[in-house]
């Protein structure tokens, strides 16, 4: 098949999730399109350049994602909800790509239209609700910051949870009785999330004019 920049970050999003944000090479994308490695500097030129692609194509695949869920919200829906709508797609977005929350995290700081596009429709969202706009920039950043954060922390968890003997388990729970004890709840990955995003819009709502 003709080698294509969009062949190359479909192999390149393929080899990330196999080897990682570090371990990423353009030979190692070469050999997965059993093409040489030169060949790909005609339409890539290196890794940086790979991965920005590869990040913008997660944005944009999140701001389609957002643009229908925000179509389908009743019209009674407010800016928290459409906030939610934005926040949840993009949740969803990153989690389908192994790793996806590393490469927005640590991908080079480059224009990319996609993270363009997102950040410019959260902004014009919270305007619209009436959010100074000295507030908006630092509020937008906050909730992208905390999306790819939480997710991050999501793809981090280790496949299976560490043994905990029923002695150790025990001296936790006096070391650490708000934590390990039946205080604090301990609600679903999405039940947390929910509830964060409606958080953090809780103090922007303070904020609003």
């Amino acid at each position: 098949m003709k080698l294509t920049k969009d062949r190359i970050v479909d192999a390149g999003m393929a080899v990330f999730a196999e080897v990682g944000y570090q371990n990423l090479s353009m030979r190692q994308v070469a050999d997965r399109l059993d093409a040489h490695a030169g060949s790909l500097y005609y339409h890539v030129r290196g890794k940086d350049e790979l991965l920005a692609l590869m990040a913008d194509r997660v944005c944009h695949r999140a701001y389609d994602a957002g643009t229908e869920a925000l179509a389908a919200l009743p019209p009674t829906a407010d800016w928290q909800d459409r906030i939610a709508a934005q926040a949840n797609t993009l949740r969803r977005e990153i989690k389908q790509h192994p790793g996806g929350a590393h490469l927005l995290a640590e991908g080079p700081g480059v224009l990319s239209t996609g993270g363009l596009s997102l950040m410019e429709r959260l902004l014009r969202t919270l305007l619209d609700a009436g959010l100074p706009a000295a507030h908006c920039g630092i509020a937008a950043d906050t909730l992208l910051s905390h999306i790819t954060g939480f997710v991050l922390q999501e793809q981090n968890q280790p496949a299976t949870p560490p043994t905990v003997t029923a002695e150790l388990y025990a001296e936790l729970c006096e070391q650490f009785p708000l934590l390990m004890g039946p205080l604090i709840p301990r609600p679903s990955q999405d039940e947390k999330f929910a509830q964060s995003v409606h958080l953090l819009c809780a103090g922007i709502a303070a904020r609003l004019e």
